[in-house]
């Protein structure tokens, strides 16, 4: 995918990782028409524009899939883009799934390391220890789960992490079944009346995802889990960003654009130097370290304050 966005112009072989990484895209030209153009006669430009599509595709249908499971309307939601490419297919993504507004968080390309170092130090335990809720022996639970509870305290003391929370949960069925759904333990020791609100709360999630339960059948318990993490910061609501004019481009080149079917020239702007409300008419390439976002013609973006570039469909 990497060489059909590089034939497609949405990467700039000159200014990939900030130039340090050397791109042929003369090379990658040969290779989409070697293995894919030739067999199916097409040139390098229809072979890459063919190979996004089927990606794009693949993409757009998992979240129709993952839509309809859940019940919601996808093109009421906001596609959020982070990753290295993300942010180059994020429009086309949105245009296949009718979705009109994409943000792009800073540092997009490297959210995932951004993530894992601002998420709160967490430490979670499962294991496993069958018995019947009819039959709970509470002297080995309670044991069990106090074991659990302080090595998961001490690891995520080990991260420095200060005010701690803990929770508790139990994977529950009825008997004989093959799935096991979760249910919340309160935080200190089980007594004999947990086991009738267990029950209740079983029978509750059990008739939320399956519209019924199956009442006086035994239940059995699988495993116990219990996390620790540390409590979260609360974060500041940003504040609505004020859309200034469009901001000039650093230069231009052409950008294979879906809804033109052809090249079109393209405004290339640097990240770094763009500002709160910067806006910026598609089709456009915004340039980063990390990522490219690629703005297509049937869209428009600007910087909020957070510093993210939200895309949003023209009308």
């Amino acid at each position: 995918m990497t060489d059909g966005d590089v034939v497609l112009g949405k990467i700039d072989p000159a200014r990939f990782a900030g130039g340090k990484i050397a791109i042929e895209a003369d090379r990658a030209a040969q290779a989409l028409a070697a293995h894919v153009g030739e067999k199916m006669s097409m040139d390098s430009l229809q072979a890459a524009y063919g190979v996004a599509e089927i990606v794009d595709e693949n993409m757009a249908n998992a979240a129709r899939v993952h839509a309809v499971e859940r019940g919601v309307a996808i093109s009421e939601r906001t596609l959020i883009a982070f990753g290295g490419a993300a942010p180059l297919h994020a429009a086309r993504l949105a245009e296949k799934l009718g979705i009109r507004r994409i943000v792009v968080p800073a540092g997009a390309g490297v959210g995932s390391a951004i993530g894992f170092l601002q998420a709160p130090a967490a430490y979670e335990l499962v294991r496993s220890r069958y018995m019947r809720l009819d039959q709970l022996d509470l002297e080995v639970i309670n044991a069990l789960l106090d074991e659990m509870s302080g090595e998961a305290t001490a690891r995520a003391r080990s991260a420095r992490a200060e005010q701690l929370d803990e929770t508790r949960g139990a994977f529950m069925r009825y008997a004989g079944q093959g799935h096991e759904i979760e249910v919340a333990l309160p935080v200190r020791a089980l007594t004999r009346d947990d086991g009738a609100a267990l029950r209740e709360a079983f029978e509750a999630e059990y008739g939320r995802l399956y519209a019924r339960h199956i009442p006086d059948a035994a239940i059995e318990i699988m495993s116990w889990r219990v996390s620790v993490a540390e409590r979260a910061k609360g974060r500041e609501r940003i504040a609505a960003t004020a859309i200034g004019e469009a901001v000039a481009a650093v230069g231009s080149r052409e950008v294979f654009d879906a809804g033109h079917g052809a090249l079109v020239p393209a405004s290339v702007l640097q990240r770094e130097q763009l500002k709160a409300g910067n806006r910026i008419g598609g089709p456009a390439l915004i340039v980063e370290d990390g990522t490219s976002t690629f703005v297509s013609s049937r869209f428009e973006a600007h910087v909020d304050n957070g510093g993210a570039l939200v895309l949003t469909a023209k009308e």
